[in-house]
């Protein structure tokens, strides 16, 4: 196993060197695949603790089995729209506050 002997690492530079420095459209891209895979993986989470199938969440929501496969995979972002409508199907809701 490879360890990195207890050195602190800047990820900043990792991330600069894989996909190009802060702002570039490869940089953005990433950052864009990162968060739709986490959302993916939010969604997932929670539909899996409320007991609910991908099929059973298609079906309240009025999509595809494969649909929703595919947004807890992170290959594609729901809409807003959407997204509020799986919340609303898993039997979560969502909660906005300011924060100062």
């Amino acid at each position: 196993m490879k360890t990195n002997n207890h050195q602190l690492i800047d990820y900043d530079v990792v991330l600069d060197a894989k996909f190009g420095k802060e702002g570039t459209p490869e940089r953005m891209e990433a950052e864009e695949k990162a968060v739709a895979f986490y959302t993916g993986k939010i969604i997932e989470g929670c539909r899996k603790q409320a007991r609910i199938s991908q099929s059973e969440l298609a079906k309240r929501i009025g999509a595809d089995k494969s649909y929703i496969s595919r947004i807890e995979t992170g290959k594609i972002e729901p809409k807003v729209s959407t997204f509020y409508r799986i919340v609303h199907a898993i039997g979560m809701k969502i909660d906005l506050s300011f924060s100062i």
